[in-house]
């Protein structure tokens, strides 16, 4: 597995879905393969700020994300999509981001014990579908889903964002946007920043 794709969407085969289906197909075509998540069906709790992970990196709330901190370790390419909800990520897909507070502290502890090591091959890539089309529509999101991959010991490598979409199925009628995440999903497997939108 070359890839990990998480899906934050609460609506199972919406837009954001069919853009991700798009880009791994283009993962695959570049000779990689992924694994789906879909956060919707975990049962993932809030972090409650409890300072538990400050002295071991290792969250101490024992639920559906415990078994995510290794594939997220033990991985070189991360994908979350998630539609925009109020200018930001959904509440599934912010849940998961604030779970990684481990890893942060993760990444210190072993920064000051000098076992860290920067790896420029691991990347973090977004995609995003919103109905409106604000100007700054994505911006909150954007810096959300950077600091989540730099909890997570990754590089920001890119995003794929789509305006208009909006009912179950419209990303259909986007031909162009699909092609292009297909290409999108070629550079991100073979290590080429992509910004789309």
């Amino acid at each position: 597995m070359d890839v990990l794709a998480f899906l934050g969407s609460p609506r199972k085969k919406g837009n954001s879905e069919m853009l991700t289906h798009a880009l791994l197909e283009g993962v695959r075509q570049a000779g990689g393969s992924a694994e789906i998540i879909r956060l919707c069906d975990l049962k993932i709790s809030p972090c409650i700020s409890c300072g538990g992970c400050d002295k071991t990196g290792k969250c101490v709330v024992q639920d559906d994300m415990t078994p995510l901190y290794e594939k997220i370790i033990s991985i070189d390419k991360i994908i979350v999509a998630s539609p925009i909800f109020f200018y930001g990520v959904t509440a599934q897909t912010k849940a998961f981001i604030d779970r990684t507070q481990a890893l942060w502290n993760r990444k210190r502890l072993m920064q000051e014990s000098g076992e860290w090591t920067d790896n420029p091959e691991r990347r973090g890539f977004f995609i995003s579908v919103a109905a409106t089309r604000g100007i700054k529509i994505f911006e909150g999101a954007i810096l959300t889903m950077r600091y989540a991959y730099d909890a997570m010991g990754m590089e920001y490598g890119g995003d794929f964002l789509v305006t208009g979409p909006d009912k179950r199925g419209d990303m259909e009628k986007y031909e162009q946007k699909l092609a292009e995440a297909r290409e999108a999903g070629e550079n991100f497997i073979l290590g080429q920043d992509t910004h789309v939108d």
